[in-house]
């Protein structure tokens, strides 16, 4: 599977910037050299996913969504599909499905792991989550799909009580890179 074997190369050459995350690009690789599924939503211990924190043309915002399971305000993601080349394909993906907004310039990454218990399988499994950061035009306008309660644009320095440090970092962190110049179309 040219996904899986993305997947590998991607966490191979993926410098941690900080040592948990270092131990999670561990985690995923063990976990991808255990399970050929690794990749898709059917592993039952848990499964590689991708996130973008889509933020505004001059990453001052970042658009979020009020994520009707987890009841907080999180960046687009979601599973890799079997027809997914690679997990920037994914990342893209998910934002573009998730924010409605056509012509997203995703960021050069991963920026970021993130490992987090979900309902996927009963009681629960895990999502291993690998994160970017893409750029919405400057006329961008986001469209509330149905995987979302509402979407809404946050500045960066004040995302909401309601998420989590994983967003606040990955928002952060795409921002950086967004204002350092760093830029790839995607």
């Amino acid at each position: 599977m040219s996904l899986h074997r993305d997947a590998v190369g991607v966490l191979s050459g993926w410098v941690a910037p900080t040592p948990a995350e270092e131990a999670l690009r561990a985690e995923f690789l063990d976990h991808l050299a255990a399970h050929d599924d690794a990749m898709l939503r059917g592993c039952v211990p848990g499964h590689l996913t991708a996130t973008t924190a889509v933020l505004s043309h001059d990453g001052a915002r970042v658009l979020l969504t009020l994520h009707p399971k987890a009841g907080m305000w999180l960046p687009m993601g979601g599973h890799c599909e079997i027809s997914d080349l690679s997990l920037a394909d994914v990342a893209l993906r998910e934002a573009t499905e998730e924010s409605g907004i056509p012509g997203l310039e995703l960021l050069p990454g991963p920026l970021a792991l993130d490992k987090h218990r979900v309902w996927c399988h009963p009681p629960h499994s895990w999502h291993l989550d690998v994160e970017y950061a893409a750029v919405a035009p400057a006329d961008a306008e986001a469209v509330i799909s149905d995987e979302s309660l509402d979407l809404r644009w946050f500045p960066v320095g004040e995302i909401p009580e309601l998420s989590d440090e994983a967003t606040r970092r990955l928002a952060a962190r795409g921002q950086a890179v967004l204002t350092s110049g760093s830029r790839v179309i995607g």
